[in-house]
């Protein structure tokens, strides 16, 4: 039987996740410097769908900026500065625009196998 959508997709976001975490753990939180414990999206998942797995969407965050200050988004986007430079953020804010994206299975499996 095969997997259902949501646990398919809940599968893969749990592997990128990860792999997000691995990927900055030794550089801080990307709010504040701390140790990470999360990975935080910039774009919230819940309202584009589309950036929910986007490497540059998500970056690793400490418990209190991820969830205690919502994302800490103004220092969030001092840390892409910071890291990626204002062109990086202004075409990650670009494509927040319209960033809803129904998750097919065919992706959901790639991301499983690319981020294991």
């Amino acid at each position: 039987m095969k997997t259902t959508l949501p646990k398919l997709k809940k599968k893969a976001q749990d592997k990128f996740n990860a792999w997000i975490r691995n990927r900055d753990k030794d550089k801080g939180c990307i709010s504040c410097g701390a140790s990470i414990d999360h990975a935080g999206h910039y774009f919230s998942a819940g309202h584009h769908s589309a950036l929910t797995m986007d490497e540059m969407n998500v970056h690793g965050q400490c418990l209190r900026c991820n969830n205690f200050l919502h994302g800490n988004l103004i220092k969030y986007r001092m840390g892409l500065i910071s890291r990626y430079g204002e062109s990086h953020v202004i075409e990650l804010e670009s494509k927040s625009v319209n960033a809803v994206k129904k998750w097919s299975r065919q992706e959901l499996e790639e991301i499983i196998l690319k981020y294991k």
